[in-house]
């Protein structure tokens, strides 16, 4: 029935939100929403999103990513209850930006908190939807990153982000990882540029800004085109942007 089947944490704001409307703007297309709390106002408002009409479908899934047992347990219900066999495209949009400062005043409590959201829950949700994922006749893998996760280009962008940087600096590399480990799936981080989102925002007003430079459409139309054209050869294995910005490792 679905000839496509995406997984898309942080579904029910910000990009994650953005990206789920273009999805389910598809036909025959199943989109499994991870969210924290599939009670809340936001999270059932997905269900009530226009869609491409009775053949696109959301599904509500209750996902922490820094919680494996949340996502393992997600995982169960997705496969026993909602009769999923098999996921096409599996996108780690959730992550978190909570602090900005020097490194010699930044907490640590923030850098592992950082990490564990943003690279370690990254790598449990593939983890655990692999067996899924390797199901599908085209896997892809597509994480959510940021310029500010380059090492090389670090002193093009001199934010006081230490903690969210170094988290995206390691998920950067667990993509490239299981781009070389994985031969038969496309996967790769993308850089959706700074966003005019809640948490884009925040950042920019902790740096002296108004707003964040790029707008949510400009960001959401980007990645979904970069998605839609990976492939195993140009796209899997490397560090792109919405834009074509080139960021090294």
């Amino acid at each position: 029935m679905w000839q496509k089947i995406y997984l898309l944490t942080g579904a029910n704001r910000g990009i994650g939100l953005g990206l789920l409307k273009i999805l389910i703007s598809r036909e025959h297309t199943l989109v499994i929403a991870g969210v924290r709390d599939p009670d809340s106002a936001s999270a059932k408002a997905l269900l009530d999103l226009p869609t491409a009409g009775s053949c696109t479908k959301v599904i509500l899934s209750k996902i922490e990513v820094s919680s494996q047992e949340s996502i393992k347990a997600a995982v169960k219900k997705l496969t026993e209850e909602d009769g999923i066999e098999r996921i096409d495209v599996l996108i780690s949009n959730a992550g978190i930006a909570n602090y900005y400062g020097p490194a010699a005043i930044t907490p640590l409590k923030e850098v592992r908190e950082h990490f564990e959201v943003n690279a370690v829950g990254t790598l449990s949700l593939f983890q655990e939807t692999w067996p899924l994922l390797e199901k599908s006749e085209r896997p892809v893998f597509m994480a959510l990153s940021t310029g500010v996760g380059s090492i090389g280009d670090m002193e093009s962008m001199p934010l006081k982000s230490t903690a969210y940087g170094a988290s995206k600096a390691a998920l950067n590399y667990m993509m490239r990882k299981i781009h070389l480990e994985y031969p038969n799936l496309i996967a790769f981080p993308i850089s959706p540029g700074w966003v005019q989102t809640e948490m884009g925002n925040h950042g920019a007003k902790s740096h002296g800004m108004e707003t964040a430079p790029t707008t949510l459409d400009e960001c959401v139309a980007g990645v979904i085109g970069k998605l839609d054209g990976a492939t195993r050869e140009e796209t899997s294995g490397n560090f792109i942007s919405y834009d074509d910005t080139k960021f090294g490792w």
